[in-house]
């Protein structure tokens, strides 16, 4: 797990103590727009509750949670300013603070905290010849909604596997799973927690296996770095599958790199005052930690987030 030294944290700390502009004697006050994702998925569920406990927990702040594709989406709405802050996939912050990928020039953005870790579900009829990801040649399968992190992810383990010749549809995870059960698709990506309701709700009425992706971790490992794990999917997470090798990426709570850090510290306060409050079905809210939440890659802590790990740590 990636981790920050106490004297960096101790040094964005102190960055963010002497910047308090936008604070009252009451604390800070600001109307925030959060980019969240589909309407019904982990994180608009995690974005509502989080909206609530920042306005109970702040008076002077108030959250409207944005619905949208999720991860790419929301990090172009931070960069043109349409919202403050947004849930993503470690990938996909990691492209947009190099400026690579999806975005054509780097986002000036930081990070609150690390949240939970994604995995990586490669979804086929129990009965499909395919048990590789290479099998996948000449099959139709949905890659993701077109601006979600799934979707990044996706193309990446189909380039790494050498497929060129898939149909790819760029379908979100309820549409997939309609399409998959009418067998319109032969296969979809979904990178969300475990078990994610929405599959276990397939895997109950249609039978259903995950394809493994192990293999494939490993090369994306090596070309991305450490946005990427290697993880597992646990035995019976749905139905009677065994346990499956997998990709794993984490969700990051972001903010634009100069949003106000006494909004930002006030906003990681309640993160982790209110975790017990905040748990989803897919996404657990006992993975909110403070020693995990500071390991963002190369998406740097807002000094904001930093001060309040500084305070915490002593």
């Amino acid at each position: 797990m990636p981790d920050l030294s106490r004297r960096t944290l101790l040094a964005l700390g102190a960055l963010g103590s002497g910047a308090l502009c936008g604070c009252s004697a009451d604390g800070p006050r600001a109307a925030l727009r959060l980019a969240a994702g589909p309407e019904g998925g982990p994180y608009e569920t995690f974005g509502q509750r989080l909206a609530a406990e920042i306005h109970r927990a702040d008076g002077g702040l108030t959250v409207q949670v944005l619905g949208t594709a999720a991860s790419v989406r929301n990090l172009r709405l931070i960069d043109a300013g349409g919202a403050e802050l947004g849930l993503t996939l470690a990938d996909s912050a990691a492209d947009a603070v190099a400026g690579r990928a999806s975005f054509a020039r780097p986002v000036a953005l930081a990070a609150i905290a690390r949240l939970y870790l994604n995995y990586l579900h490669l979804v086929v009829p129990a009965d499909s010849p395919v048990h590789a990801v290479g099998q996948l040649a000449g099959r139709t399968v949905s890659s993701g909604a077109d601006g979600s992190g799934t979707s990044v992810v996706a193309e990446r383990v189909l380039a790494a596997a050498g497929l060129s010749s898939a149909d790819i549809r760029r379908l979100g995870l309820a549409e997939s799973v309609a399409a998959l059960r009418a067998g319109r698709i032969d296969g979809f990506f979904w990178s969300g927690g475990v078990p994610t309701r929405a599959i276990a709700d397939l895997a109950a009425g249609t039978p259903v296996r995950l394809v493994p992706l192990g293999e494939i971790a490993t090369a994306l490992r090596r070309a991305y770095g450490p946005v990427y794990e290697s993880v597992s999917i646990p035995a019976d997470a749905y139905r009677a599958q065994p346990p499956v090798d997998t990709l794993g990426t984490p969700s990051y709570l972001v903010c634009g790199a100069a949003l106000d850090p006494g909004v930002v510290r006030a906003v990681t306060r309640t993160l982790f005052r209110s975790r017990d409050r905040l748990q989803v079905p897919d996404a657990p809210g006992s993975r909110l930690d403070e020693r995990y939440a500071i390991g963002t890659g190369t998406v740097p802590l807002h000094p904001g987030a930093a001060a309040y790990y500084r305070a915490v740590y002593g």
